[in-house]
């Protein structure tokens, strides 16, 4: 004697449901893909829906589904891009922290920025899209602005909790730029002096201006040991917002 075991409606209902969304998932990863992939190849600037469409086989107006316009699709590339460095800061902050012996703010500095440089030496058109030249016709909109403060955010609170405790040199101000600075300590860090917010906007601009010059060939014979010439600098920035060596 056998029986049989009837699917619910809402059971049914939930199955078909969690298939679509896997489906849209995956093509939605798919369309990324071959978008980084003619960044690669044209820049960010030729972007074309309809370009990703053909190579996917997909008619236009099925992609448009996904991403209504170019601009919805630069967004979500963008998004991904500071989200993936984002990640790799934070996780080797959080690993430098966990196996250095002595993992002092000013070292964790380093380890993050380091990892910032082989995020954009590994990910060079995906770097470009973030810090090199605007898109014409493109702004960013204000949902990109949270994945790109990741590596902002890392560093600011590695200073506070530097002065929060000992060990640090409060950075010189010049009167002219006082105000300047106090604006930005209200927007950015209200807890920590207007001289140190005023040098981590300073560090946070060479930051991506040491890893800009090395990847888009500013260096090229000016530098040799670009490692070791990073590590020099990167640690010049720390020692600029206060951080003991």
């Amino acid at each position: 004697m056998s029986t049989s075991r009837s699917t619910s409606p809402q059971a049914a209902s939930r199955t078909t449901q969690g298939a679509r969304a896997r489906a849209r998932q995956e093509i939605t990863a798919a369309i990324k893909d071959e978008a980084r992939r003619q960044l690669a190849v044209d820049g960010a600037a030729k972007l074309s829906l309809r370009a990703v469409a053909r190579e996917l086989g997909m008619v236009s107006s099925a992609l448009y589904r996904y991403f209504p316009s170019r601009d919805d699709l630069l967004t979500a590339l963008i998004i991904d891009a500071y989200d993936s460095m984002g990640a790799a800061a934070e996780e080797a902050e959080e690993a430098f922290r966990a196996t250095d012996e002595q993992p002092t703010p000013a070292r964790r500095w380093l380890a993050v920025c380091q990892a910032v440089r082989a995020w954009a030496l590994g990910h060079p058109h995906e770097y470009a899209l973030i810090y090199g030249s605007p898109v014409p016709g493109y702004t960013a909109p204000t949902t990109t602005v949270a994945a790109a403060s990741r590596v902002g955010v890392l560093l600011i609170a590695l200073v506070r909790e530097a002065y929060e405790g000992k060990g640090v040199a409060l950075p010189p101000l010049s009167p002219g730029v006082r105000a300047e600075a106090e604006r930005m300590t209200a927007d950015l860090a209200p807890d920590l002096p207007p001289e140190v917010v005023a040098a981590l906007v300073a560090a946070w601009a060479q930051l991506y201006g040491l890893v800009g010059f090395e990847l888009f060939g500013q260096f090229n014979r000016v530098v040799e040991d670009r490692a070791a010439f990073f590590a020099h600098a990167a640690a010049g920035l720390a020692h600029g917002v206060g951080l003991v060596r």
